[in-house]
C-alpha cells in the first residue's frame, strides 16, 4: 500500500499557493494553487529539454544559457551534465522559496545542481531576463529554455502572451546569438505557437519523449539567421 503523501512546506504569494508534499524517501510532488505542477518521478520532458538544448550548443567557447523555471531542478541538472565548465546557466525563477527547495529537500534528486558554481539565480520573471538581454551593451545567449508550468496552447495570445506570442519569439530570437537554440516544454503540440516560430525566423524540431502514458512536447528551435 501507498504511503501518504505529506506537506512539507506551504507558501503563500499574492495568488499563488505553492506547496511541496512528500511520500517515502524520494517522492515529491510541486503544486501550484492545488495543481501539480511537477512530479518528481516524471521527468523525462525535462531531461530532454535540457539535454537537447544544451547539447547544440555545448561545442560553442563559454556558452551562455537562460533557464526560465527552476522547477525541482531536473532541466538545470540535464542541461549541466550536457555543458562544459566553461559555461554559465542563469536561471530565472520568480519564486526564491522554490530555489530553497531545491536547495534543501529537493537537493538530492539532482546532486544539488542550483548550487553548481556555473549556476547564477535571477530571482525575476524568465520574459524580463530576455528583454534585458536585448538592450545595447547587454550579453546575448546561445539558448534559451523555457520551462514554465504553462507551456503554449490555443489560450495563448497570438500576439501578446509574454513567452508564446509573436512579439515575445520576436524578442527571443534578439536576445540569442547567431544560431541560438530555443526550447520550450509544453502540454501538446500547438500549430498556431509553431507558425509563429517560423514567422519570428525559427526552424524547429518537435520531440515527444517517451513511449506510452502521458508525453508531453518539447520544442527545440533554432535562430535563422547568422547575423
Amino acid at each position: 500500500m501507498a504511503k501518504p503523501w505529506q506537506t512539507i512546506d506551504k507558501i503563500d504569494k499574492e495568488d499563488n499557493v505553492l506547496e511541496l508534499r512528500k511520500r517515502g524517501d524520494r517522492d515529491f510532488l510541486l503544486l501550484v494553487n492545488g495543481r501539480v505542477l511537477m512530479n518528481s518521478s516524471a521527468n523525462r520532458s525535462e531531461v530532454t529539454l535540457g539535454e537537447h538544448a544544451c547539447g547544440l550548443v555545448a561545442g560553442r567557447p563559454a556558452p551562455r544559457v537562460l533557464i526560465g523555471g527552476l522547477g525541482m531542478g531536473f532541466t538545470l541538472r540535464a542541461a549541466l551534465n550536457a555543458l562544459p565548465a566553461s559555461a554559465q546557466v542563469v536561471v530565472a525563477e520568480l519564486n526564491p522559496v522554490i530555489v530553497e527547495w531545491c536547495r534543501g529537500p529537493l537537493a538530492d534528486l539532482t546532486t544539488c545542481a542550483v548550487s553548481d558554481p556555473r549556476v547564477l539565480v535571477e530571482t525575476d520573471d524568465v520574459a524580463a531576463v530576455i528583454i534585458a538581454a536585448t538592450l545595447k551593451g547587454a550579453k546575448r545567449y546561445d539558448a534559451i529554455v523555457i520551462d514554465l508550468y504553462v507551456g503554449p496552447s490555443a489560450d495563448s495570445d497570438e500576439h501578446f502572451d509574454p513567452y508564446y506570442g509573436s512579439h515575445a519569439l520576436q524578442t527571443t530570437a534578439r536576445a540569442l546569438t547567431p544560431g541560438g537554440i530555443f526550447a520550450i516544454w509544453g502540454e501538446n503540440p500547438d500549430a498556431a505557437f509553431e507558425k509563429r516560430l517560423v514567422a519570428a525566423r525559427f526552424t524547429f524540431e518537435r520531440l515527444r519523449p517517451g513511449r506510452g502514458g502521458l508525453r508531453h512536447v518539447v520544442y527545440i528551435a533554432k535562430k535563422k539567421d547568422m547575423k
